[in-house]
């Protein structure tokens, strides 16, 4: 049985488990500790019986006017947890957050194939994608689902061409 519950402190001792994939970025403690701080509803974690982590989400909301978004900044679940639909769930929870808002939007590394088609099976397109996005080597692909609020679902109209990171209206 999974529980998804709000992340907590003490996770951030137990969940290195689930980053050990290459296509997972691995950020720095404060990097966690500010989302932790600043978007708390908007940051989850999957466990199995016994505390084990199976997953986490954590995301963020941004902009200004019309460009008010939900971003989800890393899902990633652990590999022995993979095929169960947990990203599914954990996406799913993430969106429900993000309603209120007008659209959701996240980044991919381009090379993750596996991710990009479960996203697509979501709903979610390719917008545009961002030169060197991660370590300044690979490319990003900023991926975009409009929700409730974008009915001319505006937010997923494609770009015609590639950006670069610096190009970006926020990191």
């Amino acid at each position: 049985m999974t529980t998804i519950r709000k992340f907590c402190c003490n996770d951030l001792l137990r969940f290195a488990s689930v980053n050990l994939d290459h296509l997972t970025e691995t950020f720095n403690m404060s990097f966690y500790m500010t989302y932790l701080a600043r978007w708390p509803d908007h940051f989850h974690v999957a466990e199995a019986p016994g505390n084990r982590t199976m997953g986490y989400i954590m995301g963020k909301v941004e902009g200004q006017g019309e460009s008010w978004h939900g971003h989800v900044t890393a899902v990633s679940v652990a590999p022995e947890y993979r095929r169960q639909q947990l990203a599914k769930k954990l996406m799913n929870l993430l969106e429900d957050i993000s309603d209120k808002f007008d659209k959701a939007y996240f980044f991919v590394r381009a090379s993750n194939v596996p991710a990009i088609k479960m996203y697509e099976k979501l709903g979610y397109v390719v917008y545009r994608r961002v030169l060197r996005y991660y370590s300044g080597e690979e490319d990003g692909l900023d991926m975009r689902k409009a929700l409730f609020r974008d009915i001319e679902k505006k937010s997923i109209i494609p770009l015609k061409r590639p950006i670069t990171p610096d190009e970006l209206e926020y990191d």
